[in-house]
């Protein structure tokens, strides 16, 4: 059962993201903010990690480099708001795997996460 971190300072989204991943027999954590997201990284040992872009606190983008920095293969997917290409393509040279867009169909966010755990 892999685990999978979800970081989004929105309530809604972290629990219909659980529930899908839940249902799909993943283990799965939350997190509100980047500073969170990192103390929970470190905390669980995510296979994958989904995280918003946009958070209070720690945004996703430097919660990111500092997950790759403690560990360099870690597999984050970005979630982002349309219109953020820019920051999408910060988030790639930044370690980002994927990225999803928000609002998002159930069946992309699983493809994101079945294509890093193979």
């Amino acid at each position: 059962m892999a685990k999978v971190l979800i970081v989004d300072d929105a309530e809604f989204l972290r629990v219909r993201l659980t529930k899908i991943l839940s249902a799909e027999g993943y283990e799965v954590f939350q997190a509100e903010n980047g500073v969170k997201a990192v103390a929970a990284y470190q905390e669980f040992h995510p296979e994958v990690v989904l995280m918003d872009v946009t958070m209070p606190e720690m945004d996703g983008l430097t919660a990111l480099k500092e997950i790759i920095r403690l560990d360099p293969k870690a597999k984050v997917v970005m979630l982002t708001a349309l219109g953020q290409e820019s920051v999408v393509l910060e988030a790639v040279k930044s370690g980002a795997k994927d990225f999803v867009v928000k609002p998002f169909e159930q069946e992309r966010v699983m493809n994101a996460i079945t294509k890093l755990l193979s």
